[in-house]
């Protein structure tokens, strides 16, 4: 019985599957659980970044600008598709590249895990570790960032919407909604 229950996620670790969305939709939490159900292995481009840098992201942002952040971004996303499949979680920015998300969509399925934009404001007032929400309002950041990105995040090949449920429901979710995606791709 194994088998079989093994043999039902083959083909969803044929091709890396890319999480993107907001800051704080849960791309990170989410994508942890997707690769432990499917067993692969997961990366966090910002964590990714980070190495490759060897500064934190907010020292990123306060030494060398976004630009030079995106650029980073750009390169150690595409390092990370060269690799076998896996699960990779981006930063919220990343896909808003036109050549990032060209990267993305020529050698992963893409996921846009979207969210209500107070519940993630809820989730984002607990932490201080977002450099775009220094002394901001996270409502109004994430307002603005729905505004700019989400053309962006549409032409992603799923999109899951998300709730303040467990994660574990958002992670069925993205197998169901991959999987039906994957099926219905030519052979």
């Amino acid at each position: 019985m194994a088998a079989l229950f093994m043999d039902r996620y083959s083909p969803l670790r044929t091709r890396t599957i890319a999480l993107v969305g907001l800051m704080g939709v849960g791309k990170t939490s989410v994508g942890r659980r997707l690769a432990t159900v499917l067993e692969l292995p997961f990366r966090d481009a910002d964590v990714e970044v980070e190495a490759a840098a060897g500064r934190s992201i907010p020292e990123i942002f306060a030494d060398l600008g976004e630009p030079a952040f995106r650029e980073g971004e750009r390169r150690v996303i595409s390092r990370l598709l060269d690799e076998p499949p896996h699960i990779l979680a981006t930063g919220g920015g990343a896909f808003v590249s036109d050549e990032t998300r060209a990267l993305i969509k020529a050698k992963a399925v893409s996921v846009w895990l979207k969210a209500d934009l107070d519940v993630l404001a809820k989730r984002l007032a607990r932490k201080d570790n977002r450099p775009l929400l220094t002394g901001r309002d996270p409502k109004e950041v994430l307002q603005q960032q729905a505004e700019a990105r989400y053309r962006y995040y549409g032409e992603a090949d799923v999109t899951i919407e998300t709730s303040d449920a467990a994660h574990q429901v958002s992670v069925d979710q993205v197998i169901e909604a991959v999987s039906a995606y994957i099926e219905s791709q030519p052979k």
